[in-house]
C-alpha cells in the first residue's frame, strides 16, 4: 500500500525573502515530499512589493536552491491559511521561529489553526544560528537606508531592493 503524499505549506509575505526564509525552505523540503510556498498577499498591510513581485522573488529564488527530496511550489493565497491548507491537501504548516519573542503569536496562532482543523499540523523550525536575527523589516528599513543588505538576501533580491530604494531618501 502507497502511502499518501505529504503536503506541507510554508506561509508568509516574504516582502522580501530573506536568507532566513530560504533556510526554513530547505529544511523544510526534507520533511515532506511536496513544500508549497504560500505567499500571503496581505495588500491591505503595504508590502514595500506587490504580491506579483514576491511572487516572482520566491519563484526565482527556489530555482536557485534546487529542492532536495521534495516538489516545491509558489502560490498566492488571500484566504484564510486553514481553507488554503484544506484546498491544496496540506497536512502540516511549516513556521519559523527566530527568538523567543516570536513563540507567543506562533504559538497562539497555532492553537487556533488547530481548532479551526485539527487534522493539519503545525511544525515550528529554529531559525539557524546565522539567520536568527534577520526580519523582512529589517532588511527595508536598512536597505531604505542606504545599508548594506547583502549578507540577509540574496544577490537578486538585493539587486531589487537596491532597484526599488533608488532615489529614496529614507524619508
Amino acid at each position: 500500500m502507497q502511502r499518501e503524499e505529504l503536503i506541507g505549506i510554508y506561509p508568509g509575505t516574504f516582502d522580501p525573502i530573506t536568507l532566513g526564509h530560504l533556510d526554513i525552505i530547505k529544511r523544510g523540503a526534507r520533511m515532506v515530499d511536496r513544500l508549497i510556498v504560500g505567499v500571503a498577499g496581505n495588500e491591505g498591510k503595504g508590502p514595500l512589493f506587490g504580491t506579483d513581485d514576491r511572487l516572482e522573488m520566491v519563484r526565482q529564488e527556489l530555482e536557485q536552491i534546487g529542492n532536495g527530496n521534495a516538489v516545491l511550489e509558489v502560490r498566492r493565497f488571500d484566504n484564510l491559511l486553514m481553507h488554503f491548507c484544506q484546498s491544496v491537501g496540506a497536512k502540516l504548516i511549516i513556521r519559523g521561529l527566530r527568538a523567543v519573542s516570536d513563540f507567543e503569536y506562533e504559538f497562539q496562532m497555532a492553537a487556533m489553526n488547530t481548532r479551526l482543523d485539527p487534522g493539519i499540523e503545525t511544525v515550528f523550525l529554529m531559525a539557524s544560528e546565522r539567520q536568527q536575527f534577520i526580519s523582512s523589516r529589517f532588511v527595508k528599513e536598512i536597505g531604505r537606508l542606504g545599508g548594506d543588505i547583502r549578507s540577509f538576501v540574496s544577490p537578486l533580491v538585493a539587486a531589487r531592493l537596491e532597484e526599488r530604494f533608488r532615489g529614496d531618501s529614507g524619508d
